[in-house]
């Protein structure tokens, strides 16, 4: 039996200290790989550096083709998926899934995919549901689900989605989370098989390894939703997996529902700004057109221009109240 134990963590905004917790307090000769996907700026490089300082584990970046060693920490680079096959990780730029390039949920498919019953996930702090789909993956696979305690966390939101999507096994405090991953790797996984890997997750593993569309697939997973791609607008396939329902597209961006539902207030959003932004531009030619009309005797044209400009500046008033109000009552509910 393959005694290989796989560690996949997700953090995000405030997931930077319990990490560096989690990492600290592992042995040198921890019996597994762990592999962490960290939602971090675009150029942000440094992580590896620090957490290899605070760790007695080897530390480092992940390279295309990485074997999966123990005692190794494995991070996703900036900008590139980390993919998890049966002896090694490799590095994908596939399309985006919550947004994100490197994503959590791509970590943690691929890691339940090629290693089943041997996985631990862990979810740290960290905003919107990243991760929620991943850890519903490892726990149809028969891994262990450890997610830090939402009221501790600094951002609540990704380690109660993946609570509210998957039947995690530990919900706890983040200085109680290193000792629940070496507990679960001393004890053996359960003698009884995950069974067959599901067809619409390995295919899910499979579009991002190879960077493969949905144009090459004989069957696209999931069925035809009412809702289209807030990053490409393609068609939107709706997956239904454990207590989740879930989204992809055609080209391959994933969506959790609540990063789908912010993505699409942040186009809608974008949307109404450049219409407030045209219309005032309406308004200002309008207003040149009218002064120059009016110059040169054409004082009905005049006052044609100057009331359509009025009006192109009233609507664009209302276009901004519109934004303002939608964006205060978002932040209303975020702060619930």
């Amino acid at each position: 039996m393959d005694n290989r134990h796989i560690v996949v963590v997700g953090a995000s905004a405030g997931g930077i200290e319990p990490l560096i917790e989690l990492i600290a307090r592992l042995p040198a000769d921890l019996a597994a790989t762990v592999l962490a996907v960290v939602h971090q700026p675009a150029g942000s490089t440094r992580l590896p550096q620090v957490l290899d300082r605070e760790s007695p584990l080897r530390v480092k970046s992940a390279d295309d083709g990485e074997p999966l060693r123990p005692g190794t920490v494995l991070l996703a680079p900036p900008g590139r998926h980390l993919v998890v096959s049966e002896d090694m990780a490799s590095l994908s730029s596939g399309p985006r899934e919550n947004g994100f390039r490197p994503a959590i949920d791509v970590l943690f498919r691929s890691a339940a995919v090629a290693h089943g019953a041997r996985v631990i996930g862990v979810i740290l702090s960290g905003a919107l549901d990243d991760g929620a789909a991943g850890m519903v993956a490892i726990r149809l696979r028969g891994g262990v689900g450890i997610v830090q305690d939402p009221g501790e966390a600094i951002q609540s939101s990704m380690p109660q989605a993946a609570i509210d999507a998957a039947v995690v096994d530990h919900v706890q405090p983040s200085a109680k989370i290193p000792d629940l991953v070496l507990e679960s790797i001393e004890r053996q996984p359960p003698l009884t098989d995950a069974g067959p890997v599901p067809e619409p997750m390995a295919t899910e593993v499979d579009m991002v390894a190879h960077q493969r569309s949905a144009a090459d697939l004989a069957k696209h997973p999931g069925e035809p939703s009412a809702f289209v791609c807030p990053d490409c607008s393609g068609p939107l396939y709706e997956i239904d997996e454990g207590r989740l329902t879930r989204y992809r597209c055609r080209v391959g961006h994933a969506w959790s529902p609540l990063s789908l539902a912010t993505q699409q207030s942040a186009v809608a959003e974008n949307a109404l700004w450049s219409a407030a932004e045209t219309l005032e531009e309406k308004a200002a030619l309008r207003e040149r057109l009218g002064r120059r009309s009016h110059e040169a005797g054409h004082h009905q044209a005049a006052q044609h221009f100057r009331r359509t400009a009025a009006l192109a500046r009233e609507n664009a008033k209302h276009i901004r109240r519109l934004i303002e109000d939608a964006t205060a009552t978002e932040a209303k509910q975020t702060d619930l």
